[in-house]
């Protein structure tokens, strides 16, 4: 089997390379817009994505639901568990929820990603 990234280029980017900064708008447009453009610079090293990534392969091609992968490296961590799966007409799908923690913030995120028979490929469904 093997993974296919991205069916919509946003829910992969989002759930192979969380940003982590703390919004709270504040009502004046150009500071919150500020502040979120700043906050985009906060990632995921090289490193600790591909720990995320490897994470979130290994949950979805080998997991029970329920069962959690966790990860760490450098100063940040993560965790990865699928929590359901259901058969489809062409295959089956599961949810699989995320954790990671950086820069002293904890993100999570929620996705479900889709196994196809006929391709052999898996594919984030856009929600």
């Amino acid at each position: 089997m093997s993974i296919l990234l991205a069916c919509s280029p946003a829910v992969a980017e989002d759930i192979y390379n969380p940003k982590f900064f703390h919004y709270q708008g504040t009502g004046l447009i150009i500071k919150d817009l500020i502040d979120i453009s700043l906050g985009w610079l906060k990632r995921l090293d090289d490193n600790q994505k591909a720990k995320h990534a490897e994470a979130i392969t290994h949950s979805l091609l080998y997991t029970e639901n329920g069962q959690s992968v966790t990860w760490y490296q450098g100063n940040a961590s993560g965790m990865s568990r699928v929590v359901m799966t259901w058969p489809t007409g062409s295959g089956y799908c599961r949810r699989l929820h995320t954790q990671v923690i950086a820069y002293n913030t904890e993100r999570t995120l929620a996705a479900t990603a889709c196994y196809h028979n006929s391709s052999g490929k898996w594919q984030w469904a856009i929600e």
